[in-house]
């Protein structure tokens, strides 16, 4: 394993960061793993040096994190980074379940450590922008959790570059907890964060972790097989992206042929492409199967020339922002 620095933060995290979606309960999603297969998964990262994992409390309605927490529990958690987020809805019945409130903040942050079975949390992250509560008021909130040390750091996730701005020079304002981080939508099939939020990142020092750096496993196999897949099939999600729109298949073949080339698979190939980029600290790798959590691994001893990478990313053209809007 290799690691590297978060940010400026000074924390150390595994260059690969294991996204713990797909850990919980098949009640909520038809490919989530339940906890026995889960804690397989959970044990194998952190036996190949492993310490980053991100969560968030949506995920299963709680599961993802109990279960996480439960997996984790034996290890020691001065080594362990763990994140999760907060904003989607916790509660059909309970309106105040959900979003950026100080009030929503305060009791989901209080369900997520009861779960996690932890007093702090490492990386605590809003999971969306809340166009319903001031900004003020949501940072306000997050710093006065590190403050009471329920949270070491905070972050953003997937928002638009004039937001993600705001927020900035609201904590610079009002000497407020800063993001420190922010988990973006990115990978090959798409760049359009490349425009505005990698260069905003880089200039600000923010830890970059992407989510969805192999594209919802479309960059994980030839485009025509995508289509056959468990997470095809059942997440409505992984088609409303627009992975495979002008350029994005050629961009799958490329990877494709560039990893019949090097001997490797289609997602080291797209994981290495983002290990190369500088502005990123560790995508976000989700995983149903310990063979793909290896091969995801595996993907650090990649080198791809400079003419590799340009081969790859010239078939990419603009395509509609999403995830966030």
């Amino acid at each position: 394993m290799e690691y590297t620095t978060l940010g400026n933060t000074g924390m150390t995290v595994s260059k690969i960061c294991l996204g713990c979606m797909s850990f919980g309960s098949s009640d909520w999603r038809e490919w989530v793993l339940e906890e026995e297969e889960s804690q397989e998964i959970i044990d194998r990262a952190v036996d190949l040096g492993i310490n980053f994992f991100d969560t968030a409390n949506m995920y299963s309605r709680g599961e993802s994190e109990r279960v996480v927490g439960n997996a984790l529990s034996g290890y020691d958690r001065d080594w362990l980074v763990l994140a999760t987020k907060v904003f989607n809805p916790m509660d059909d019945d309970n309106p105040n379940a959900q979003g950026l409130s100080r009030k929503a903040i305060e009791q989901e942050l209080q369900h997520s450590l009861d779960r996690l079975g932890m007093d702090t949390i490492d990386l605590y992250q809003t999971h969306r922008w809340d166009y319903d509560a001031p900004i003020e008021e949501t940072l306000r909130t997050l710093d006065d959790a590190v403050r009471r040390n329920q949270v070491r750091y905070i972050g953003g996730s997937s928002m638009w570059a004039h937001q993600f701005a705001e927020a900035l020079h609201t904590s610079d304002s009002l000497d407020l907890e800063r993001f420190a981080t922010m988990q973006n939508h990115y990978s090959l099939a798409y760049r359009e964060e490349e425009r505005e939020m990698l260069p905003l990142c880089e200039k600000e020092d923010v830890g970059v972790i992407p989510w969805s750096p192999l594209a919802r496993g479309y960059l994980t196999r030839p485009h025509e097989e995508f289509d056959t897949t468990t997470r095809a099939e059942t997440d409505d999600y992984a088609k409303e992206h627009p992975y495979a729109a002008n350029g994005g298949q050629e961009v799958n073949e490329r990877v494709e042929e560039l990893a019949e080339d090097e001997g490797a698979t289609m997602a080291q190939i797209a994981l290495a492409w983002m290990l190369h980029k500088d502005w990123v600290d560790a995508p976000i790798v989700g995983t149903t199967s310990v063979e793909h959590l290896e091969d995801a691994v595996a993907a650090l001893d990649i080198s791809l020339a400079e003419s590799d990478i340009e081969y790859l990313e010239e078939p990419y053209g603009p395509v509609p922002v999403s995830g966030h809007q």
